[in-house]
């Protein structure tokens, strides 16, 4: 199986012209992946055939996923029926699981109360999410509106500030809620640009985030990891810890 295999090309969807894979495209690197890096809201065009790529991935921004008027959320509702209508995984980060819940009939709204989480806040694994998630774990969030559940979809992880955190359909569309990708350099690159939106109901200052990173992230990436090899990575790659990855 040679390098541009679709069992080795992920499609990454990022929502600014700076967003970066981060964590999340560290452990995908090391599994022998590939990535395809469109910026939508820069120009460019999103795939229409979904045949050559193993999985998509679609980040988080600082929009709404009900701003129409934004070049990437258009091209991107635009483009999630192609997805859908694929065999290709797919995972939504924040705004990226926003939209394929909107995609699939689901609202996305603030609360009533103006309250966020941006910062470190606990999910909950419901009994379906058992498998995949701990009771309680500590995630990374940077978001003011959350989702509905779409129809058909399975509730994998609960908030007590949002209640929707992770859904699946058919074990092939995925979303949550938070941030798996943030590694240091990007969120030190979040504080230093949105610094102010920390002030929001709810939200964690600089200084408070930094001592929960310290605090949550080892256990937050080691879930990360382990959610990739057992959903996202494709069963023909055969992983070595060692010696990297190689394939059938």
């Amino acid at each position: 199986m040679n390098e541009l295999s679709p069992v080795r090309r992920v499609l990454m969807v990022f929502n600014s012209a700076t967003g970066q894979p981060g964590r999340v495209g560290a452990v995908l690197r090391r599994y022998g992946y590939e990535f395809d890096i469109r910026r939508p809201g820069e120009g460019d065009a999103l795939p229409t055939d979904m045949a050559g790529y193993h999985l998509a991935i679609v980040f988080g921004g600082p929009m709404s996923a009900n701003d129409d008027h934004e070049a990437n959320v258009a091209r991107i509702m635009e483009w999630l029926p192609h997805v859908v209508n694929s065999n290709a995984m797919y995972l939504g980060i924040c705004l990226g699981a926003q939209l394929m819940a909107r995609h699939l009939g689901a609202s996305v709204s603030p609360r009533s109360d103006g309250m966020t989480e941006i910062g470190y806040y606990p999910v909950e694994a419901t009994e379906a999410g058992r498998d995949l998630f701990p009771n309680e774990m500590m995630v990374y969030h940077w978001h003011s509106e959350g989702f509905e559940l779409p129809n058909g979809a399975e509730l994998m992880a609960r908030g007590s500030v949002f209640p929707n955190q992770a859904y699946h359909i058919d074990n092939r569309i995925w979303g949550i809620q938070f941030h798996p990708e943030v590694d240091d350099e990007t969120h030190e690159r979040w504080l230093a640009k949105s610094a102010e939106k920390t002030e929001r109901p709810n939200g964690q200052n600089p200084d408070q985030q930094r001592a929960g990173r310290a605090k949550y992230d080892a256990a937050f990436g080691a879930w990360f990891e382990g959610f990739a090899t057992r959903v996202l990575i494709d069963e023909r790659v055969i992983v070595d810890s060692s010696l990297g990855a190689c394939s059938v």
